[in-house]
């Protein structure tokens, strides 16, 4: 398919009255940067208009690209859909409420060409009630930013420009949408973040309520996983299992000891149940190890993927940009 120099992905979910506001805005600062571009809206089961309306603007203008869910299956999986549908070398995601600015896409533009993989909007002067969505937000921002290590001010705001080289390397699933600056450190992306404008929203309701903080913690756990231990999980599972299997031996020899020895009962010892309980909850820790590292190798394996991504290769004193395609003399 042929290439566009942008892609905007846009989940929709009940967005009838933003979608042609949002439409004339983007379509305004798209075509002052002149650029080749793609709008690309992803209803997520919407039981509105919104996705008639979509099909009216696809129809008027073929930068419109309409992608429609049989049900809403959430903005990870439709921020997914985009990816995978985006022709674009740059791919930038936003929402469809208009509190995102679309006059904010040239400043992210600008912030990625000085070497970035990634450059997410920071949503510093946020328009959201405090208690129930901004406190809850900067929490959650601090302690993934601690857990993860890619320190940002503001992971859950949509504003966000990829290089599709690494958007499109990127497998996240559930709720996982906002740690897509965090994943991306698996693959080596450069991340960095810059202060955007936020809008109140107008038109519909917020899809968000202080419940999905909790979702965000579990995930939390998972992407905690998933960078550190995605490609070698017996060393998490098999370290743990390690210790509680040590202790166990250690407390079991311990009281076969006092009992050859001392000639003690310890049937009714509350040691001895502790012991057993380490022993064989380190079994089968270890072994579930091993069970993860066959599953791991067998997820690459059967798919033909690997666990890197080359950004580059010199041969014969070309360097070939892989993802892009481009190939260009390297002096050296």
């Amino acid at each position: 398919m042929e290439k566009v120099d942008l892609s905007i992905v846009i989940p929709i979910y009940n967005e009838e009255e933003n979608l042609p506001i949002l439409y004339e805005k983007l379509k305004k600062v798209l075509e002052e940067l002149g650029k080749s571009y793609e709008i690309i809206f992803v209803n997520d089961g919407s039981t509105d208009r919104s996705w008639e309306i979509i099909k009216e603007l696809s129809q008027k203008d073929p930068h419109v690209v309409g992608v429609n869910f049989r049900k809403n299956f959430g903005q990870t999986a439709a921020m997914s859909a985009g990816f995978e549908t985006a022709r674009g070398e740059i791919i930038i995601t936003m929402d469809g409420d208009l509190q995102n600015d679309p006059e904010d896409i040239p400043k992210l533009l600008d912030v990625l060409d000085q070497g970035y993989d990634i450059v997410s909007g920071w949503r510093k002067d946020r328009k959201d009630a405090f208690l129930s969505r901004t406190l809850p937000s900067r929490i959650a921002n601090w302690l993934i930013s601690k857990v993860t290590g890619v320190h940002l001010h503001d992971y859950g705001c949509s504003l966000k420009a990829y290089r599709s080289e690494v958007a499109k390397n990127l497998d996240f699933y559930g709720e996982m949408h906002r740690f897509l600056p965090a994943l991306s450190k698996a693959i080596g992306a450069k991340v960095t973040e810059i202060p955007v404008k936020h809008h109140p929203r107008i038109y519909g309701k917020s899809k968000y309520g202080i419940s999905r903080t909790f979702k965000v913690l579990l995930d939390l756990i998972l992407v905690k996983f998933l960078l550190d231990y995605r490609t070698k999980p017996l060393r998490v599972l098999g370290g743990s299992g390690a210790v509680l299997l040590f202790l166990g031996a250690v407390t079991l020899l311990y009281l076969i000891g006092v009992k050859l020895i001392g000639g003690q009962d310890i049937g009714n010892r509350p040691l001895l149940i502790f012991g057993t309980l380490f022993f064989l909850s380190g079994i089968q820790l270890i072994s579930t190890g091993i069970v993860a590292e066959l599953i791991t190798r067998t997820y690459y394996e059967s798919q033909g993927k690997r666990p890197y991504i080359i950004r580059e290769i010199i041969r014969n004193k070309k360097l070939e940009v892989v993802n892009r395609g481009l190939v260009e003399e390297k002096v050296y």
